[in-house]
């Protein structure tokens, strides 16, 4: 650490918590196309869809395979955003423990914050201007304020009230930030365990949602043909919509219980 305050204090580059570097840009790159192809994975559901539309010699699965693209997309990308709040909440409990063990070594809060903010890159996009507000003496907790809106960076809002109470009241700064940090990490704890007690229930979801195709892929395996059966036959096709809808509701249905839960 005491190597990384050097690099910072002379500004040399490439070295770690100094935006700019070699390491940084391949990063970047990478991260990049790791976005491009995870937000092309909806598009999966059109080869899956174009098997069964061989196997069953009808077009209905590509149509029902290029109606799932947008709902699975949806899906993936809502996940995408709840990894990424979490993440960013993590970084901003890891900046708040960063900060305090700069300031019990010693340095200035600026100073600790300037350096804990590159280490964590828990500021996101309003780095620049928590930075520069820090130090040429601006309102650093309007700024961090301003942080505190991006998607998980709720807990910079706390952190801006321990900075406003150290300057105006002169409470210690360090022992605020230390039990902001608990705080957060207790509250990503009980999310945790809440998230554990419902994996239980999750399973239940997927298990509903994978048993027509188990039962389909039973019903070849027995030489039934139901592919042909619900293709190409008024029967098969009214019980494939029928069947198809109830599977739609029940999913949606058992999944907003599911979230009620999460969120209670």
């Amino acid at each position: 650490m005491g190597r990384a305050r050097a690099v910072l204090v002379r500004g040399g580059p490439g070295e770690r918590g100094v935006p700019g570097g070699p390491g940084v840009a391949w990063r970047a790159v990478a991260a990049r196309w790791w976005a491009v192809a995870r937000g092309r994975r909806a598009w999966l559901c059109l080869p899956a869809a174009g098997v069964l539309a061989l196997l069953g010699e009808s077009p209905l699965p590509l149509v029902a395979g290029a109606v799932a693209v947008p709902v699975v997309g949806r899906r993936l990308r809502a996940a995408e955003r709840r990894k990424g709040r979490e993440a960013r909440a993590e970084r901003v409990a890891a900046l708040c423990g960063a900060v305090v063990g700069e300031l019990r070594a010693g340095w200035q809060p600026a100073q600790a914050l300037a350096f804990a903010a590159r280490e964590t890159g828990a500021l996101g996009g309003e780095e620049a201007a928590v930075l520069a507000a820090a130090r040429f003496g601006g309102d650093v907790p309007d700024a961090l304020r301003k942080a505190a809106v991006q998607d998980g960076a709720e807990g910079l809002a706390g952190m801006a009230a321990c900075w406003q109470v150290a300057v105006d009241g002169g409470a210690g700064l360090a022992a605020g930030l230390d039990r902001l940090e608990a705080a957060l990490r207790d509250h990503r704890e009980q999310r945790e365990r809440l998230r554990a007690e419902l994996a239980g229930a999750w399973a239940t979801v997927a298990v509903l949602a994978l048993l027509p195709v188990a039962g389909i892929a039973l019903g070849t395996a027995l030489g039934a043909d139901p592919l042909r059966v619900l293709l190409h036959t008024p029967a098969g096709l009214g019980c494939l919509a029928v069947g198809g809808a109830l599977e739609a509701v029940g999913l949606w249905w058992a999944a907003r219980i599911v979230r009620g839960g999460e969120r209670a």
